[in-house]
């Protein structure tokens, strides 16, 4: 392609997203919807995390398991 038409592109494209963002920002403007408020992490829930340790532990014992029936064949 020749490069007056790779820059007319690039320069086609810059100017979409540009008139895009301005959009955005005239919508969020109107609603009155400021900054988003900062998201709160979620707490640690441990019994959640307690069932998932044992669901990975259990899953490396059967694998032992099936590796050492494998060996003995």
């Amino acid at each position: 392609m020749d490069s007056k038409k790779m820059a007319a592109v690039g320069a086609a494209v810059f100017e979409y997203i540009r008139s895009e963002e301005e959009a955005l920002c005239a919508s969020l403007a109107a609603s009155g919807a400021g900054a988003p408020a900062p998201a709160i992490p979620p707490a640690a829930r441990p019994w959640g995390l307690s069932g998932r340790q044992q669901q990975m532990e259990l899953r490396n014992l059967m694998q032992w398991r099936a590796f050492a029936g494998a060996r003995l064949r």
